[in-house]
């Protein structure tokens, strides 16, 4: 639920509660301006820029990776307003210094901010929070937020609860609050503050099981091909029926698995085409994405001989989660996946290294994931197959020959994987 305001009237409300955000109880971070010890940065994903003055515009770096996209912002009054165009990601950031301490607000205390937008067609709002490098999260608000386009001034209030996660520290909060978004699209912000003892009128997942909780991906940049790929992939299953045809393999998975599409489609056909395989991979999907897509119909009317899943790097990267919390996302799929097919055996890869470096600290949440995925094994109808070693160098790093980016696979690599399963695989497919 929301509550729409009036200009000129809530400007005048908002003066009023700038003057007495401390005796009601209220910290505030912007109302016109950045309250003091905040500064307010527009964001993009090459660059940032201080917002002071009346229009700051993101400045491009000399070889820019979008040329075309633009950040910008400027004042509204008492309001400050975002616009983009093709950003891959564009941000209003509030960066506390000293720290805010907000560890005696947790249990009942809310963000709150009034938005306004009529152009969010193409983009989205996600609401940030962090405490330090990996402490905070980030509130997916997409489709609620497009649902409040051309709607006025809205006031939105999120607990914050929805942002700490176990073992998060909240006495060093380095940026209280971050409305983040990508694409193209343009948004009002005012009367932005914690509340004590607030209400709040948004809900927001429960990230203790978000991992296992069916949904479909509701990404700024999935919106226009996530839901017509699943279509298109149930349409496929029904075709291959009506022609006879028995899929032998299926693969289930993310961008990765996805990737077979692509940059692996050589090795594909080499390989996987005379087996009439299936790719169910899906860039950006976590567990719970897997999950809905599982549960509304993609493994209906097959009857492989194998399954191979590997998820689980979109949950531990884009969210930095909890290792066990992925692992039970994953559980919950086998779960899934032997329900739907109860004679199809599973080979479970571990989630692949990505970072250049061992150390990474994304490489290292996906091999605590590992650790634990392992012991789903029974060695009949789920086996456990680990092979980074196939596409790291001697000395653990990765090379972009193999993942250009340290997270996707080149054609190389993709030949690498196929040759490093084929003994897993073997005996399934060699059934009658």
């Amino acid at each position: 639920m929301t509550f729409p305001l009036h200009r000129p009237l809530a400007g005048l409300l908002l003066t009023l509660a700038g003057a007495t955000a401390t005796a009601a109880g209220e910290r505030l971070l912007f109302n016109g301006q950045p309250a003091p010890g905040l500064r307010l940065t527009v964001v993009d994903m090459e660059g940032e820029v201080p917002f002071t003055g009346d229009a700051v515009v993101v400045p491009k770096p000399p070889k820019p990776q979008v040329p075309t996209s633009e950040v910008r912002a400027e004042r509204r009054g008492q309001a400050v307003r975002l616009q983009w165009k093709e950003a891959w990601y564009a941000a209003l950031r509030f960066e506390a210094d000293p720290p805010w301490d907000l560890s005696a607000d947790l249990a009942d205390a809310t963000l709150e901010f009034e938005v306004r937008s009529d152009d969010l067609a193409q983009a989205g709002l996600n609401i940030a929070m962090s405490c330090g490098p990996d402490c905070g999260r980030k509130v997916n608000h997409v489709m609620a937020s497009r649902a409040l386009v051309g709607k006025g001034w809205q006031r939105l209030a999120f607990s914050l609860q929805c942002f700490v996660r176990e073992g998060a520290d909240f006495r060093r909060v380095e940026r209280p609050f971050v409305l983040e978004t990508s694409g193209t699209g343009s948004v009002e912000l005012a009367n932005a503050r914690i509340v004590r003892h607030g209400q709040p009128n948004t809900p927001c997942p429960d990230y203790r099981s978000q991992s296992v909780t069916a949904t479909p991906l509701e990404e700024i940049w999935s919106l226009d091909w996530w839901m017509p790929r699943h279509e298109a992939k149930r349409a496929e299953v029904r075709q291959r029926q009506q022609a006879g045809e028995r899929v032998e393999l299926v693969f289930i998975g993310d961008s990765i698995t996805q990737g077979w599409e692509n940059e692996g489609q050589a090795v594909w056909r080499k390989h996987y085409a005379p087996l009439k395989a299936l790719n169910l991979g899906f860039g950006g999907d976590r567990t719970e994405n897997v999950l809905w897509r599982l549960q509304h119909g993609e493994l209906d009317g097959i009857h492989p001989k194998a399954a191979v899943l590997m998820i689980g790097t979109n949950n531990t990267g884009d969210r930095r989660e909890d290792p066990r919390t992925t692992a039970a996302g994953i559980r919950r799929l086998l779960d899934e996946i032997r329900q739907r097919l109860p004679d199809t055996p599973v080979l479970l890869l571990a989630v692949f290294p990505r970072g250049e470096q061992p150390s990474d600290p994304l490489r290292r949440l996906n091999q605590q994931l590992n650790q634990l995925i392992a012991s789903f094994a029974d060695g009949r109808q789920v086996v456990f197959l680990d092979i980074g070693h196939a596409l790291t160098n001697p000395d653990g790093t990765l090379s972009r020959d193999v993942m250009p980016d340290l997270l996707h696979l080149s054609e190389k690599a993709y030949a690498a994987w196929a040759d490093a399963m084929a003994p897993a695989l073997a005996p399934w497919l060699a059934r009658p």
